[in-house]
């Protein structure tokens, strides 16, 4: 669809369309990755508790028992909604020396922080691009081996926690630039002084950035702890204290 031309250049109105598509995207992935944080700090509370959390994702609280293909559904949506972002994002990168160049002068030029937060964001998100693909994989094949015993397992014995700690850096420094940068650009929220949203946004920011951060570090050093504890009965799993089907059982019979 093209706009009425001006000056014999026809208008579309497909480029606004696509960095729409491209913000939305970005937040609602930072969303998730944020919400995804919260649950897995679950740990930080107890065994029991990430156990919980682990099974409600399954629906073992909503059916007769467990079904962790929806674990795999929810990954796989994920999986496809981060192609779709990163194919909008890749068309904002200079694919030609003669772009980057001139970016790189522009850049110099303004010495803005925002014009520089973008190459955080470049650099942040091939990172997670390099770096989520394995963790999704292995999510999504094997949804059953979530719980607090057997992801520590495998981030101790398995030796995943170091791809987690470059992750977990990279996710939140693309995720809270990239949330930022959009509000900027679109104007969230509207009605106020831009100079005041602007600081405001700003500070909001690198909250998220330290905040997230740290809770997944602390998330990470748990699981690490477990880990380490369990080095020794490699695949235990955990055994909680109550099962979901013997508390839906128990609702049935308070409310027959």
């Amino acid at each position: 669809m093209a706009l009425a031309p001006r000056g014999g250049v026809p208008r579309s109105v497909w480029p606004a369309r696509r960095d729409l598509m491209l913000s939305l995207s970005g937040v609602l992935l930072a969303i998730f990755m944020w919400a995804h944080m919260v649950f897995v700090s679950s740990i930080l509370i107890s065994d029991q508790a990430m156990w919980r959390v682990a099974r409600l994702f399954e629906g073992a609280y909503f059916f007769d028992r467990p079904y962790p293909v929806l674990v795999s559904l929810v990954v796989a949506a994920i999986s496809l909604l981060l192609v779709l972002h990163v194919v909008l994002a890749i068309r904002r990168i200079p694919h030609r020396h003669a772009q980057y160049a001139r970016f790189r002068a522009h850049s110099a030029g303004l010495r803005h922080p925002d014009t520089q937060a973008w190459w955080i964001q470049l650099v942040t998100g091939f990172v997670v691009l390099i770096l989520v693909g394995p963790h999704l994989l292995q999510m999504f094949l094997h949804p059953e081996a979530i719980g607090p015993y057997q992801s520590a397992e495998r981030v101790w014995s398995g030796h995943w926690w170091p791809l987690y700690l470059l992750l977990l850096w990279a996710v939140e420094w693309h995720a809270a630039f990239g949330l930022y940068r959009a509000a900027m650009k679109w104007g969230w929220p509207s009605g106020q002084d831009p100079v005041l949203r602007r600081r405001w946004l700003n500070r909001c920011k690198w909250f998220l950035v330290v905040f997230f951060i740290a809770l997944g570090t602390l998330t990470l050093g748990a699981e690490l702890r477990l880990g380490y504890q369990n080095r020794d009965t490699p695949g235990r799993i955990y055994q909680p204290d109550e099962r979901p089907h013997e508390l839906i059982s128990e609702r049935h019979e308070d409310n027959p």
